[in-house]
């Protein structure tokens, strides 16, 4: 059976957590060629290391594990000292490990009975992070720290690259990840020891009920905006994708289209963060309780266009309500949720969604009639009237406010 109760403590010993810190760099025209060829030269160990297991179980039933592909990095670097041996041995070892988690994740998946999706291999614009496991490994945070104005972080095969520092960095630097968004780079901080930074007690709980007119509906009738950026930018993406679609492949125009769709993209998702991160804090500024729904948004967004033998129903209806789903981004919204709830102090409950949307607030009644319209609710029982998403949300709250005593009981 599985449990509900799901608060998402992970705070370390001593009142630390663990947080993540994204910064720009501004590499030179040479170092960004350099950046671009390190994620070229680790996408192909990821396929080759992908094709050598997949070659050794088919022809030989071998299943080649992480610490074999590891222990022939050192000989693959050998004969091509020109290539792979220009970059650190650790990022590798990284960029193996990934690929293993992969496969662990695909027979988790197979255990589970669920679909499962077995690792493919990475094209170029499928392929766009580097890490290095250990600062000092290959790689060196703040790496001149005596610089009166500027921070740099030095990647092996790249050199000395500029940071720009937004804002100041808290605990230890224990992974280092480059990232390439766009015609962008961005360096990834993970680090320990970060302290935990609580709120004052408030004595409050709140419910919260997803949804796509509004972001969240609170138990208290609060609701939080669905600002659509995915939408409002839909006119501007349309004319961006269709001026790509009339380029030829390869040549310069068509690259030049390709960077501006996914311009137009990252600004998207920049509006989105942003947005998400205000919401975000005034609900963990104003509530010790959080409980929301524990949403399965990757079953939800499913498409329903089914097979040629079994077409499905409603396709353009349910594409359109993915599309919603999608551009409110719920998975961001309860991820930073998550993290800044743990950081403040605060308790997040995860409750099983079923029903919360047909039961009565008022007597329990439950009843797929309840639910007038999207946003009417009436009960057939009692005759209790309210906004369908407010009367939700009380649900949601009362079942994690259960659950939060039994646990607490147990």
């Amino acid at each position: 059976m599985r449990n509900w109760f799901a608060p998402r403590q992970t705070s370390t010993a001593g009142g630390s957590v663990r947080r993540s810190f994204k910064f720009l760099i501004r590499p030179t025209a040479r170092q960004a060629a350099a950046l671009t060829q390190c994620l070229e030269d680790h996408r192909q160990l990821y396929n080759a290391a992908l094709e050598h297991r997949r070659t050794a179980y088919r022809k030989a039933g071998v299943t080649i594990r992480y610490g074999e592909q590891s222990a022939e990095l050192k000989h693959i670097r050998a004969d091509d000292p020109d290539g792979q041996a220009r970059w650190s041995f650790s990022s590798q070892q990284a960029t193996l490990r990934r690929l293993d988690k992969a496969f662990t994740a695909f027979f988790a998946r197979v255990k589970a009975g669920r679909a499962p999706g077995f690792p493919r291999f990475k094209g170029k614009g499928r392929f766009d992070t580097v890490q290095w496991p250990k600062d000092g490994d290959g790689c060196r945070w703040d790496a001149q720290p005596g610089h009166p104005s500027a921070t740099f972080v030095r990647l092996q095969g790249v050199g000395h690259v500029r940071v720009h520092r937004h804002r100041p960095l808290q605990g230890t630097v224990k992974t280092i990840t480059v990232k390439r968004e766009g015609d962008r780079w961005f360096v990834v901080l993970s680090c320990d020891d970060v302290l935990a930074e609580p709120l004052p007690a408030t004595g409050a709980a709140v419910g919260i009920d997803l949804g796509v007119a509004s972001l969240a509906t609170t138990s208290d009738g609060e609701q939080l905006a669905n600002p659509r950026h995915l939408t409002a930018s839909a006119d501007r993406l349309t004319t961006a994708q269709q001026a790509l679609a009339r380029k030829k492949r390869g040549s310069q125009r068509r690259r030049k289209a390709v960077a501006r769709v996914a311009a137009l993209h990252a600004k998207v998702r920049r509006q989105r963060l942003d947005h998400t991160h205000k919401a975000a804090l005034a609900l963990v500024r104003d509530y010790d309780v959080v409980v929301h729904e524990d949403l399965r948004i990757a079953n939800m967004t499913r498409s329903a266009s089914g097979t040629l033998s079994e077409p499905g129903r409603n396709v353009a209806q349910k594409s359109g309500l993915n599309r919603s789903i999608l551009d409110a981004g719920w998975g961001v919204f309860l991820t930073i949720l998550a993290h800044k709830a743990e950081s403040a102090g605060r308790k997040l409950i995860a409750v099983n969604p079923a029903n919360t949307s047909r039961a009565c607030a008022r007597c329990g009644h439950c009843a797929k009639e309840n639910r007038v319209t999207q946003a009417e609710f009436a009960c057939t029982a009692c005759g209790h009237v309210a906004h369908a998403d407010v009367n939700a949300a009380i649900n949601i709250l009362r079942t994690g406010l259960a659950l939060r005593d039994a646990a607490e009981a147990a």
